[in-house]
C-alpha cells in the first residue's frame, strides 16, 4: 500500500536523431528532466548527447516503475 501521496516517473530521454534511448526513474521529473539538461545527468546521457524527453508515465508506487524500466 503506498503511504503519502508519493508519485514515481519511469521517463525516456533520446538524443536529436531518436538513434539513442535513455530509460531513467525519479520522484521529481521537472528536477531531474532540468538536471539532465544542465549537464548533471548520468554519464550516458552525456557520451550520447541524449536531450530530449520523449515519454513519461506516473506510478504511484515504486516497483512498478522500476520493473517498467527494467522490461523496457
Amino acid at each position: 500500500m503506498n503511504k503519502g501521496n508519493f508519485k514515481y516517473y519511469c521517463y525516456i530521454l533520446s538524443n536529436k536523431n531518436r538513434t539513442v534511448l535513455y530509460i531513467g526513474y525519479t520522484e521529481n521529473l521537472k528536477n531531474r528532466i532540468n538536471q539532465h539538461l544542465n549537464g548533471n545527468g548520468a554519464l550516458f546521457k552525456k557520451k550520447y548527447n541524449v536531450t530530449g524527453l520523449v515519454y513519461f508515465e506516473e506510478f504511484s508506487e515504486k516497483k512498478v516503475k522500476q520493473n517498467k524500466e527494467k522490461n523496457n
